[in-house]
């Protein structure tokens, strides 16, 4: 993999200096004038995305060779691993309906394995919301065969309107924007280099990237720009609220996510598409190294995933502490990382872009909530007093080398992927009290931290059901429960009680003949 994702750099090096695009075109069947083809696009976009994803799951399955080896089906573990990260590669280059599709539902089921692959309750639970939400936009994708059947290709770069409007709807999905945000931290249930793998670089990312791919093509309405606007900005300010008072400490982590991927949507709707791709990558990689630093923390407190119990855990390994505060520094968006130079760039374009008012703010509090959970986090493990009473250091070299890959390119590769694109790093005429905003930040979400817990309210069930979102969809099959009940009644009508008459009757009349047995 890793040799792999060197190639599709060189690639992606080739594309961008000589600004070409290849497109590779395989048509099936003809039928009615309308073409069914296999088609894959090889640009600088693709390009770049296949090194990335190619790079994390390097490091994840190095990684997981250590955490799972005391596994008993460890092999079928990393072919379900591998499965979905091929999976993720077709969606990637994939140009056509069916190519995408491909991808797409390789993506849910292999990510539902993943999930319940402990087969507990609470994994199983996880996997039924995860796999409901996902069938969800799998089946608003198949209602938008009909739409390319009128186009008479399956081409992504043909589409009608009704067509990129069920897209962008099970891009929503997929993504974990508002209302499906719920299966995103119940995912945490599978293992811990599955949740490196799936928040950071593939199925999380899987909707901002088709959304991406669609906008490179065709331009939104302003309608449809302002609905994602203010859909990033909600998804933002809920993760981050939620992770405030969450104490798992892999669910802050997939709040996080979720709060990232709300301003990757925030972004895209803005109407930057490559600056949203740009987050993305940096996010990737600094979030990848995050959970790879909390697996090995899971490894030394024997489990162990209560922020209030992990007190001072990083002392008894300063190289992961080392590795969790660089992340969470690059998270709330510090100078000289490489998250500043994309997190600096969308909240500048969001204080001179035409949205409205309340999307601002909302977003603007979520970056408040971001600096807020993070030196929460940080404080907990790196810098309060010790409070694990045992733990077990592992020094294999396979834990630490793909974190440090991922940390050397966490603090370089924002500066150098900006030389590609430079209209992420334009200047931008910013109002003072945005800049104001910006500046001050960081002194405000510190203020804001001390009075928090110090205040000693550190539960709040609105915030942490993400806004009675989890509850709602794991209660959603008792709402056809008075419809199962008289089903129910159905299937056991005539034909069950006659058969339950017949079997009474052979019953009676066997025990009949065995009592009135006559003697030979």
């Amino acid at each position: 993999m890793f040799c792999s994702s060197l190639v599709f750099f060189m690639l992606f090096l080739l594309t961008n200096y000589f600004n070409t695009t290849v497109f590779l075109q395989i048509n099936l069947a003809t039928f009615c004038t309308t073409q069914f083809e296999l088609a894959y696009v090889l640009d600088w976009v693709s390009m770049s995305f296949l090194s990335l994803v190619f790079l994390i799951s390097g490091c994840v399955f190095m990684f997981g060779d250590v955490y799972m080896k005391e596994d008993v089906f460890q092999v079928r573990f990393f072919i379900i691993l591998l499965t979905f990260v091929i999976s993720m590669c077709l969606l990637i280059v994939s140009s056509s309906f069916l190519t995408m599709l491909m991808g797409w539902d390789g993506l849910g089921i292999t990510s539902f394995a993943l999930i319940i692959y402990y087969s507990s309750f609470e994994s199983k639970q996880a996997g039924f919301k995860t796999l409901l939400i996902n069938r969800v936009g799998d089946v608003l994708i198949m209602l938008s065969v009909f739409s390319f059947l009128q186009n008479g290709t399956y081409m992504l770069s043909v589409m009608t309107t009704t067509c990129l409007f069920l897209l962008l709807l099970a891009s929503l999905t997929k993504s974990a924007q508002y209302p499906f945000s719920s299966w995103l931290p119940a995912a945490m249930a599978a293992p811990t280099p599955v949740s490196a793998l799936v928040h950071s670089s593939t199925l999380v990312t899987a909707g901002i990237y088709l959304m991406i791919r669609i906008m490179i093509i065709s331009d939104f309405s302003e309608f449809t720009s302002s609905i994602l606007v203010f859909l990033g900005a909600v998804t933002s300010i809920l993760g981050g609220s939620s992770a405030v008072f969450e104490n798992d400490i892999k669910k802050i982590i997939a709040l996080s996510t979720l709060s990232q991927l709300g301003v990757m949507m925030f972004t895209v709707g803005m109407g930057y598409p490559l600056l949203a791709l740009f987050h993305l990558y940096m996010h990737a990689l600094f979030k990848a190294m995050l959970f790879m630093a909390a697996g090995n923390i899971l490894m030394i407190s024997f489990g162990c995933q209560d922020l209030r119990l992990l007190g001072g855990v990083g002392m008894l390994s300063p190289l992961t502490s080392v590795f969790i505060n660089v992340s969470g520094l690059s998270l709330m968006g510090i100078p000289f990382l490489s998250a500043y130079y994309s997190k600096h760039s969308v909240m500048e374009k969001m204080f001179t872009s035409n949205i409205n008012m309340v999307s601002l703010w909302l977003m603007a509090i979520a970056t408040v909530f971001t600096f807020i959970y993070t030196l929460r986090m940080l404080y907990s493990i790196s810098w309060s007093k010790c409070g694990l009473i045992i733990g077990s250091v592992n020094t294999s070299n396979k834990i630490y080398l793909p974190m440090i890959i991922l940390g050397l390119c966490s603090v370089l590769l924002g500066k150098y992927y900006c030389s590609f694109d430079f209209s992420n790093i334009e200047p931008n005429m910013v109002p003072m009290y945005g800049l104001l905003y910006i500046n001050l930040a960081v002194l405000l979400s510190f203020c804001l931290f001390m009075c928090v817990f110090k205040s000693g309210k550190k539960n709040n069930w609105l915030l942490s059901s993400l806004f009675y979102l989890s509850p709602l969809y794991y209660k959603s099959p008792y709402i056809l429960f008075m419809l199962h009940k008289k089903l129910g009644y159905l299937d056991n009508g005539w034909l069950d009680m006659g058969s339950k008459v017949n079997l009474m009757i052979s019953y009676n009349s066997h025990m009949i003949i065995k009592y009135f047995k006559w003697p030979s």
